[in-house]
């Protein structure tokens, strides 16, 4: 079986330890990174299956990353999940538009990541 692929961008080493345990704990080989170039990069090298994106980091933030990476060769084929402090409706809703499947509220847990993996179909329920 080919192991799932997963790339966690958040400017927080402690989110991205905690989302990577959550994550590797579904099955998922995972690698990080701390902003959007930095993610951006890694994905003209290899395009994971799976995202989740943190909003607010510094060098680029996750909505234009998100654009960009959609924008690229293969860039639609990843689920992606916007991880994200941001509870305005409007600013929810400009994330899916710009082709996020779906988005978790920080701080989340196993269980909330997990349910929200479910529905975008990233693992099976």
């Amino acid at each position: 079986m080919d192991f799932k692929t997963c790339l966690i961008v958040d400017d927080s080493r402690i989110i991205r330890k905690v989302a990577r345990r959550i994550v590797e704990g579904l099955g998922y080989e995972v690698d990080e990174a701390a902003d959007g170039a930095e993610a951006l990069a890694y994905c003209t090298g290899v395009m994971p299956d799976m995202l989740l994106i943190d909003w607010n980091m510094p060098v680029m933030d996750g909505l234009t990353f998100l654009r960009r990476l959609r924008a690229m060769p293969g860039g639609d084929a990843p689920k992606i999940l916007f991880c994200t402090i941001e509870t305005r409706p409007e600013r929810i809703a400009e994330a899916l538009a710009a082709g996020a499947d779906d988005y978790v509220m920080k701080p989340f847990d196993g269980e909330i990541l997990q349910s929200k993996l479910m529905e975008v179909g990233a693992i099976a329920a």
